[in-house]
């Protein structure tokens, strides 16, 4: 069974494989998903979020909202400080983090409800999980930035998340924290694989800030593997992306 629902502000689509009654599993998934955007939506006045960016005090936060934005700031750590959701107005943002933790928490939802073989995509950020309905691991595309039509790479994968970062949908929505107002030109689009969509999306968000030199930090980080597309229309590839490529 297949659903797509809009929330958050972007298509998101859950599909269950060979599930005797995946109706309920697929609307606790889109409810959780509608609860993430009630607490975390930076475009809701009524937002947990938006009231700390009015000065909720720390002491009201939610367990949930502590856990998130610690989440951020261990991933600041990690990143050499190129994941950092203060934006340059001095609020908080920590959409870049909350996209890959809500999919991935959809999917401990999906395998606690007894389902191995899935599908979950927010705004193309994707957790996959056991076989297709064809009974093989899940096919991902990888858009050609110039043209969204195309597809540049096609990918075989099971148990893993995939994570995109780029200027060619959303316009420069990312920027280095380290020399704010300069926007990343050298970069058109980096996707991540990674063991899990939480970390495959927070290290595309922080690694796509560092420009061309992302590559190299995914490179040198132990079970995951990217590839990028720069502005000249050359692909960079880490050493061990091929062997996702169908």
């Amino acid at each position: 069974m297949k659903r797509s629902e809009l929330i958050m502000g972007m298509p998101i689509t859950v599909e269950i494989v060979g599930s005797d009654k995946p109706e309920k599993t697929i609307s606790r998934i889109f409810e959780y998903f509608r609860s993430v955007d009630r607490r975390f939506s930076t475009y809701k006045s009524t937002s947990e979020i938006s009231k700390i960016n009015r000065g909720l005090l720390r002491e009201d936060w939610s367990d949930e909202m502590r856990r998130v934005l610690d989440l951020c700031e261990q991933t600041k750590r990690e990143t050499n400080g190129y994941f950092d959701i203060r934006t340059p107005n001095g609020l908080l943002d920590p959409s870049g983090l909350v996209k890959g933790w809500s999919i991935q928490n959809a999917a401990e939802m999906t395998l606690k409800s007894g389902c191995e073989d899935f599908y979950i995509e927010a705004g193309g950020d994707i957790q996959v999980h056991g076989k297709n309905s064809d009974g093989e691991e899940w096919k991902i595309g990888i858009r050609n930035p110039f043209d969204s039509e195309e597809i540049v790479k096609t990918l075989q994968l099971t148990n893993a998340g995939i994570a995109t970062s780029g200027t060619y949908i959303r316009g420069q929505h990312i920027y280095n924290p380290h020399t704010y107002g300069s926007q990343i030109d050298d970069v058109k689009s980096l996707t991540v694989i990674g063991p899990n969509i939480f970390d495959a999306d927070r290290f595309a968000t922080a690694t796509f800030a560092m420009g061309v030199e992302g590559v190299n930090f995914i490179e040198a980080l132990p079970g995951f593997e990217a590839y990028m597309i720069h502005s000249d229309k050359i692909a960079t590839m880490t050493s061990g992306f091929e062997r996702y490529v169908w």
